[in-house]
């Protein structure tokens, strides 16, 4: 019996499939995570070294897309986020 969730296509180079890596967001075509390019973005990676690290198969507009979308993220569900509220 097919099952009933397909993968999503969440920007051009970002996608969520059940079957490939337990549904987290891959690039495209491939098993690489967006969180771990993610990670490396925010360790302060060039972005070239993360596209020679992923051998080519993470691009760098498909970082740009990643770090725009989680940037979205961020702004819609900022409360979520928050510690401990700050007095100004």
């Amino acid at each position: 019996m097919p099952s009933s969730v397909q993968s999503r296509l969440i920007g051009r180079f970002i996608v969520t499939d059940p079957k490939v890596c337990h549904g987290k967001p891959t690039f495209r075509g491939t098993r690489v995570l967006v969180a771990d390019v993610l990670d490396q973005v925010a360790s302060g990676m060039a972005w070239e070294t993360i596209v020679e690290e992923w051998n080519g198969h993470v691009t760098k507009e498909a970082i740009r897309e990643a770090v725009q979308l989680a940037r979205e993220a961020l702004l819609r569900h900022a409360e979520e986020f928050v510690l401990k509220p700050v007095k100004a």
